[in-house]
């Protein structure tokens, strides 16, 4: 057994050089958010419960949109390992002309929703401050698509501290600026939620300007800068861009809109539920932003190794993968399981809403494997191009699955929200089984 282990540790040195940077950039972002929610859940519990909605909506398309930009990860990898910088400074050109081109069917989505929030079913005094939170949140997804696009670049050359630095900055201005917004702090008005929103936005726009600035001023990104002036703006590589990048963009917003959606039944509860909710899901976050990292890791290595026509490293690196999602899981588990009583109070004085975040905390510890193994192994599948069957995966998953099953234990079966909760762990354990066959299916193709 232990030389077994002892021969992936290359491929877990690889995949820890590559996904700790991502997820020390990405858990900035998650700390942002914590400190968020701690920030607004201070102020009032009726702006955390706004906060919650919101996010909840607002983050399900901004996953969609990052779900599309992962579409330069694949195209990164193969010409990497052929040497083709010039082409990769092209693919990144196409890139940020189908992701501003996306952003905007999005926004015109998330406009719809805007008009007609009156109709969702939340509580009625949460409406005056949803609404402009809402819209705040809505203009800034631009910004986040754009440095998406930079994002994917930087990690994909295998540069992933570059991003972990621009993300950490803009997180740490985003803290400080919620602090004075929220709080009315160093002489400006005390906004509240608004206040959150209104800093969010001006560090998107930050980061988006470092990433430009990384971009244009690094010697030994040249090659890069070259083919992104001359190479064209081309239906072929917007026909790739889009083909690979729709199916994962559906299938992030499937499995999104899975939270999106059993938030809105959570709405439908109470105000103190939503508040619940929107803490077991910040919590939950952390440990999901953790896999997500290893997954980009998996999906810059296997798209590099299919480029060099290496299936066995491959299957290597998809194995090193899972391995490494159990050892977190273990940690988070055991964490989570130590500290249950006490987790609510750090956001919320209420202990109403304290001992509803209890009865959800053993449901979160019950789906950390199935979230950390169906990201990986969707991940790897992403780093081959194989994206449509992730998205039909992720359709039977989530929406004939998951979200049914919560309605259906929440409401008929008068579960309340652990039953809505149970939506969770029943969608991730279906994705990961066909999922896992999926992967070997392809590995063993290529192998035989």
């Amino acid at each position: 057994m232990y030389n077994r282990i002892a021969g992936y540790k290359q491929y877990y040195k690889s995949l820890v050089m590559l996904g700790v940077p991502i997820i020390i950039g990405q858990l900035g972002a998650i700390i942002t958010g914590l400190a968020d929610t701690i920030m607004v859940g201070q102020h009032s519990t009726e702006e955390l419960a706004a906060a919650s909605f919101v996010n909840n909506v607002i983050n399900a398309f901004i996953i969609m949109g990052t779900g599309f930009s992962y579409n330069l990860t694949p195209l990164i990898g193969q010409n990497l390992a052929m040497n083709k910088k010039i082409v990769i400074g092209g693919w990144l050109k196409n890139s940020l002309v189908a992701n501003m081109t996306t952003t905007l069917l999005l926004i015109a989505v998330l406009l719809g929703i805007y008009l007609n929030l009156d109709s969702l079913g939340q509580p009625e005094e949460l409406l005056p401050l949803i609404r402009p939170y809402f819209a705040v949140s809505l203009v800034s997804i631009l910004f986040v698509m754009l440095y998406n696009s930079f994002r994917q670049f930087v990690e994909g050359i295998a540069n992933p501290s570059i991003s972990m630095w621009v993300l950490l900055t803009g997180n740490l201005l985003n803290i400080i600026g919620n602090y004075i917004l929220i709080y009315g702090k160093c002489g400006m008005p005390e906004l509240g939620l608004l206040g959150a929103g209104i800093s969010t936005f001006i560090s998107r726009i930050i980061m988006l300007l470092l990433f430009i600035a990384v971009f244009m001023l690094r010697t030994d990104y040249k090659p890069y800068r070259k083919g992104f002036t001359h190479i064209r703006i081309n239906k072929q590589s917007w026909r790739r861009l889009n083909s690979i990048g729709w199916p994962i963009s559906l299938q992030q917003g499937l499995e999104a809109g899975t939270f999106c959606v059993t938030a809105i039944m959570v709405g439908w509860l109470g105000s103190l539920e939503l508040a619940a909710h929107q803490i077991a899901i910040t919590i939950s976050t952390i440990s999901f932003t953790i896999y997500l990292g290893l997954g980009a890791a998996v999906a810059i290595r296997t798209s590099y190794y299919k480029g060099a026509n290496d299936w066995y490293m491959v299957h290597k690196i998809t194995i090193a993968g899972l391995h490494l999602g159990l050892i977190v899981v273990c940690i988070v588990c055991t964490t989570l399981f130590m500290t249950q009583s006490g987790l609510g109070l750090i956001f919320t004085d209420n202990l109403h809403v304290n001992a509803i975040v209890k009865t959800l905390l053993p449901i979160l510890m019950l789906y950390q494997i199935g979230d950390s193994a169906q990201i990986i192994l969707a991940n790897s599948l992403r780093g081959l191009a194989d994206v449509k069957a992730i998205m039909w995966i992720s359709f039977l998953a989530y929406f004939i699955i998951a979200i049914p099953a919560g309605y259906l234990l929440g409401f008929t079966f008068h579960w309340g929200i652990a039953g809505i909760w149970m939506a969770y762990p029943l969608g991730f354990l279906c994705s990961v089984c066909l999922l896992g066959y999926r992967a070997k299916m392809q590995v063993k193709s290529h192998l035989v």
